[in-house]
């Protein structure tokens, strides 16, 4: 208060101690929330440095999910051509089976087979999206690469029915003769080339993609890395910190009463 006058030693004692008192709250502080940058007030340019390394890790860590929903859409469009090219492969050796016999009623029979496979290669195809998306249905697909928006990849549906790209016809006349079994085979070889070539297309397309989503998840830990270097505490050396902050307001206390002592014996004089 304006009407206590304190002598210039207790005044400095004081003043030290309230100065100690601040460095201890702040220490405890950095101890508490691991980090010696909690607030533009305490480093502006490290705050915001990290601030804007934090905001774009957190855009592309958003940027995994998508990826990762990508992969696994090609994924299963790489899963049904492995399943037609089997299918494809069985109806092949019906073909064969059906060119080695002129009964009319085995080569019918295996007809009807190839026909019943026909019908599990459409609905494979049909079975083979996810979350609406599917490629083998005609479906094509946008993965976003970077925050930005720059960088994607687009995988081009295709549309793998027997009616479609893969163009195999059902049996002709019960392959009744050599003519209509030769053209479905024809068909089926046709077939799985065309199957060959999607799995390569795709599996580089899977490639590629899970390149960037590597790629993406060592930036966002370079990111998060670059961040915490600008603004983490060393928990050991603010522990030290705080020690000898303690020990010094222990002194401080200590020079503060004989600061007082001092007045004191003054006021002795005049008794």
């Amino acid at each position: 208060m304006s009407d206590i006058v304190l002598s210039s030693g207790v005044r400095a004692n004081l003043l030290q101690l309230q100065q100690t008192a601040s460095l201890i709250t702040s220490t405890q502080n950095k101890l508490a929330t691991g980090k010696r940058v909690n607030s533009a007030l305490d480093n502006p340019i490290n705050f915001f440095t990290a601030q804007g390394l934090t905001v774009r890790a957190n855009d592309l860590n958003a940027l995994l999910d998508t990826m990762s929903t990508g992969i696994n859409t090609i994924q299963a469009a790489n899963n049904g051509i492995t399943a037609m090219t089997k299918l494809v492969q069985s109806a092949q050796s019906l073909t064969s089976q059906a060119q080695q016999t002129t009964d009319t009623t085995v080569r019918a029979n295996l007809a009807a087979q190839f026909n019943t496979i026909r019908t599990q290669i459409d609905q494979l195809s049909a079975d083979s999206g996810i979350n609406g998306i599917n490629l083998l249905g005609g479906s094509d697909l946008t993965i976003t690469l970077n925050e930005t928006g720059s960088s994607s990849v687009t995988i081009a549906g295709v549309n793998n029915t027997t009616g479609g790209d893969l163009a195999v016809g059902a049996a002709a006349n019960n392959w009744g003769t050599m003519a209509d079994i030769s053209a479905a085979a024809a068909e089926l070889a046709t077939a799985l080339i065309t199957l060959r070539s999607q799995s390569q297309a795709l599996s580089s397309d899977l490639q590629t993609v899970q390149i960037r989503q590597d790629f993406t998840k060592a930036m966002i830990n370079t990111l998060q890395s670059g961040a915490d270097g600008l603004t983490l505490a060393d928990s050991n050396e603010e522990g030290a910190n705080l020690l000898a902050l303690q020990t010094r307001q222990q002194l401080s206390t200590t020079a503060l009463s004989l600061a007082s002592q001092a007045d004191q014996n003054v006021l002795k004089l005049f008794q």
